[in-house]
């Protein structure tokens, strides 16, 4: 009989870590010799504020501890860095900013040490600047022999719940961890993010979402409306995380050619019939607001259900049908409270598709 101990042994067996003691100038070194990575498609650098970074150099130089980081080793040896890119990407700026293409960092900020503020790195005695390049943090490589999903795993639990990433950016580099499977699956979403048709439908979704990979967010939410109602539990962002996973670890099947074609065929229709405001909502015929995502969600699917049985009906009327239907007492009962219910997301999504297929049905 497999004991509980048994089971959490072989757990601790499928993933390989080992610790060591890397010195900032060591860290900037292996940056400089792309021996270590700081993977643009992760995260985006730099969030902390000149500030932060300098009270990080204050503390380095007062020897007070700074909090471990995490890479992954790559196939080929490289190390990937997937917890502590501000740590890292603020001590590379200060040592030696021209290998990040930064200005230098001049300190300010420094509330324990205030003569500090003002000084590059070479403004420093020398003393002070091997002191920074000594100092060392405590580093854990996860090994290539790990296991796809607990790489995974681990990224997700490190990133989740913080504040320096989004959930669509943890998305996409927990995805990456997987390896070719989750790479290639969030390929396929920033490909669709970058349509012309689809790009012209989400006008509305505002900068600051954008920013925060909001547009291959959508792409993701329709994936998820149309394939996988089934999940959706009330909360939005555990039911993409799930999808997503299920996906990248091999669970439910992705066919790539139907989905591509399916996704084109329908935002080529939707731009040609509603444009840029296709996903907000309507005070008679003016549209008002930015991208609703309840209106996108019902509006997305909704056509694609209708979508051979309409493809020859005037793109105005198809324009009009969806205004009227999007103001209706019917559609704001579905969209209204208790929309985040599987019953409501089903029931606004039926309620365009049946508007639309009135149209060929009068």
């Amino acid at each position: 009989m497999t004991t509980l101990e048994d089971i959490i042994d072989e757990k601790i067996g499928e993933v390989r870590t080992e610790s060591l003691d890397l010195s900032f100038g060591e860290i900037v070194n292996l940056y400089s010799s792309k021996e270590l990575v700081i993977q643009p498609e992760y995260q985006r650098l730099f969030r902390w504020s000149d500030a932060q970074k300098s009270r990080l150099i204050e503390s380095i130089l007062l020897e007070l501890p700074i909090p471990q980081i995490f890479v992954i080793e790559r196939t080929d040896g490289v190390l990937e860095l997937i917890d502590g890119l501000q740590r890292v990407s603020s001590v590379i700026q200060f040592i030696n900013p021209s290998v990040l293409n930064l200005e230098s960092l001049v300190l300010q900020g420094c509330d324990l040490v205030k003569d500090l503020d003002g000084k590059k790195f070479e403004d420093l005695p020398i003393r002070l600047r091997l002191t920074i390049k000594r100092s060392s943090v405590r580093t854990v490589v996860i090994k290539r022999q790990s296991k796809s999903f607990l790489r995974y795993a681990m990224f997700k639990r490190l990133n989740t719940g913080g504040e320096i990433l989004d959930p669509q950016e943890i998305r996409n580099c927990s995805a990456r961890m997987v390896g070719d499977d989750g790479i290639n699956f969030y390929t396929f979403i920033q490909k669709k993010a970058s349509h012309p048709a689809f790009i012209n439908c989400t006008q509305t979704l505002a900068p600051v979402e954008k920013e925060k990979k909001g547009d291959e967010e959508l792409v993701l939410r329709f994936l998820a409306t149309k394939n996988a109602q089934n999940l959706f539990k009330g909360s939005v962002r555990d039911w993409l995380d799930n999808y997503l996973e299920k996906i990248i670890l091999k669970e439910i099947d992705f066919d790539y050619e139907n989905e591509e074609e399916q996704f084109d065929r329908l935002f080529t229709f939707l731009s040609n019939a509603l444009g840029e405001e296709a996903f907000v909502k309507y005070r008679g015929n003016n549209p008002i607001g930015g991208l609703a995502p309840a209106y996108y969600e019902a509006i997305t699917v909704g056509t694609l259900n209708a979508l051979d049985q309409i493809r020859n009906v005037p793109t105005n009327v198809v324009k009009q049908k969806v205004i009227d239907t999007v103001q209706s007492e019917l559609f704001r009962n579905y969209t209204g409270s208790g929309a985040n219910k599987r019953a409501s997301l089903i029931g606004r999504i039926d309620t365009i598709k049946n508007a639309l297929l009135e149209l060929v049905n009068e």
